[in-house]
């Protein structure tokens, strides 16, 4: 057990000051969170007894990184990239993180999207080595026991995934683990969350991707995906487990179809520290965009009239967050919803018609719109043109669907139109930058779901900012850990929205710019974090967290120092040798 080799030392803001050999040997070469690969001292490597189990020129984390560097690049394609990366992790974390800092915007497109789909299909063909906790059909009625057994009982943070909504890819059985596995790597990158504290976690309830149960080498239950009742008390089991184990820790759900995503976000409310990243995160990093817009236009947010084409988990998480935002602005809940419109396949989401339960609140009651009298009236440009939409956002997944006519109906309606193409991959999004700026003559505000060069257009270049929930979540759990929340607020996703917006510097904004660069993620999460956590003290459900017993007068003067304090950067620790 790991336990007989090391132990981690922690300071007084719960940051990790060094490691604790419990006894010298060989064997530290062979745990990730310990090994320093060819960077070990001659000192170290002397008191270590590591001297002669490698070569004898130490090299520095620096030249490392440079090494790897080289390597990462000279791999024909992503997909080996990531193995490469991955499996550097597995050996080395230190240097992987290292690796990732150094030039964060190319390698999150590695180790997250869009990568990490390609990783999620190819689980099972890629496997090299275990990671994170499989719970299934076969061993949830041990759930406590397997946690309590894991080999780190410092959890601070689970990603966990029924793996059933990957990135608009579905159902891809165990091998949404990797999606579980790529967002932690990021709540270290962002907001400093050392790597022994996070926990991936697949709950394997089977899979109906035929592809998958026909495969000899598929490592998933092979079994079709339960639902119903079983589903709910296979959740219900993790659940109580968890929280049993791991009382303080924040629990993110992540990919769940749109069918549960609510449900059982709505259910822990209470009884988990938890959230959904697909409907909060996204929710808030899409108002993020939209303050920044109302900034450069001078217009408030209740002055807006908002469409979201796209009512699933995302679609609808965004029109959550834009109540919330519009409530916190002094508008009640029903003016609040008068000015939000959702589309599905259908057209309007109206209340007329049989609708999933997360659909229902923003169900629009078609008597008082008079212009509604026949089907397909409710289609998207007719709503743009007669709710006069300033606030255009799209979460379909449908190519194109933002046409010339569509955008220019929006830009009729207000001298700024807001336009956020955010569907991912890049072939699905609902419109290109380069078009909606041709077709609005320069005035649209745009931002989208995936990274896009920037655009010249009448002797002007327009950056594009992208709405990526890594703005989000880093921060969020970072806040809600430092700040001891019990229990996670819709505040708090429209207080990491405001933090985010407040990033975008205004020379950024003269250059269309609507969410900051993502090489300015360590930054962003910190405010993110320090916007969360003050949010949560002053709601009363946070109580400045365990780690610390260091006296301060001042709550948020507090909070700043623990945030500062407790955040791991990718350097090697100290390894001190445990007294005899």
């Amino acid at each position: 057990m790991t336990e007989d080799i090391y132990a981690f030392k922690y300071g007084e803001f719960g940051n990790t000051e060094a490691i604790i050999a419990r006894k010298p040997g060989l064997a530290l070469q062979y745990f990730n969170f310990v090994n320093k690969g060819t960077a070990f001292t001659g000192e170290e490597r002397r008191r270590l007894g590591l001297d002669g189990a490698l070569p004898p020129s130490p090299r520095s984390l620096a030249n490392q990184v440079i090494n790897s560097a080289e390597k990462v690049k000279n791999k024909e394609d992503d997909i080996e990239r990531f193995i490469y990366i991955r499996a550097l992790f597995d050996r080395n974390v230190t240097l992987a993180h290292a690796l990732i800092r150094s030039d964060i915007k190319n390698y999150m497109g590695i180790i997250y999207t869009p990568t990490v789909g390609l990783a999620c299909q190819r689980y099972s063909s890629i496997f090299r080595n275990a990671n994170g906790i499989h719970f299934y059909p076969g061993n949830i009625e041990r759930a406590e026991e397997i946690l309590r057994r894991y080999v780190h009982q410092g959890i601070r943070v689970a990603v966990v995934t029924d793996n059933q909504g990957i990135l608009g890819i579905g159902d891809q059985g165990a091998g949404g683990i990797a999606i579980c596995l790529g967002k932690l790597m990021l709540y270290t990158q962002g907001a400093g969350i050392a790597p022994w504290h996070c926990l991936p976690i697949s709950l394997d309830v089977g899979t109906n991707n035929k592809a998958l149960l026909a495969d000899d080498f598929y490592l998933g239950w092979r079994h079709e995906r339960l639902s119903g009742s079983e589903y709910l008390r296979f959740v219900q089991r993790f659940a109580k487990a968890f929280r049993a184990v791991f009382p303080n820790a924040l629990c993110q759900w992540e990919d769940f179809s749109k069918q549960n995503a609510f449900a059982i976000r709505d259910s822990y409310l209470h009884d988990l520290i938890s959230f959904n990243d697909d409907i909060q995160g996204t929710g808030a990093v899409t108002l993020a965009g939209i303050l920044t817009a109302m900034r450069i236009k001078k217009e408030r947010l209740e002055d807006q009239v908002y469409l979201i084409h796209g009512a699933g988990a995302g679609g609808v998480g965004v029109a959550e967050q834009i109540e919330t935002a519009l409530i916190e602005n002094g508008l009640s809940t029903e003016a609040a919803r008068s000015r939000i419109y959702t589309l599905d396949s259908q057209g309007l989401v109206t209340s007329d018609r049989k609708l999933e339960p997360y659909k229902e609140k923003f169900a629009k009651d078609p008597s008082r719109l008079p212009w509604l009298k026949k089907a397909g009236d409710g289609s998207l440009e007719n709503v743009v043109k007669h709710e006069k939409v300033t606030v255009l956002i799209g979460t379909s997944g449908q190519a194109g669907c933002f046409t010339k006519e569509v955008v220019q109906a929006a830009a009729a309606n207000t001298p700024r139109p807001v336009i956020l193409p955010l569907s991912n991959p890049t072939s699905m999004t609902e419109a290109l930058p380069e078009d909606i700026y041709k077709w609005t003559e320069g005035r649209a505000l745009v931002a989208t779901g995936s990274p896009f060069a920037p655009v010249n257009h009448n002797g002007r270049t327009y950056t594009i900012g992208q709405c990526n929930n890594v703005f989000v979540f880093p921060g969020v759990g970072l806040g809600i850990i430092a700040s001891g929340a019990k229990e996670v607020l819709p505040s708090f996703f429209t207080a990491a929205a405001h933090a985010v917006s407040q990033c975008v510097q205004p020379d950024a904004m003269d250059r269309g710019e609507l969410l900051p660069p993502v090489a300015e993620l360590q930054n962003v999460s910190l405010k993110v974090a320090q916007a969360v956590g003050l949010t949560a003290i002053r709601a009363n459900v946070g109580h400045l967290c365990a780690f610390s017993d260091f006296q301060h007068d001042n709550d948020e003067e507090k909070l700043d120092k623990l945030i500062t304090g407790m955040r791991w950067q990718p350097e090697y620790l100290p390894i001190e040798l445990a007294s005899p």
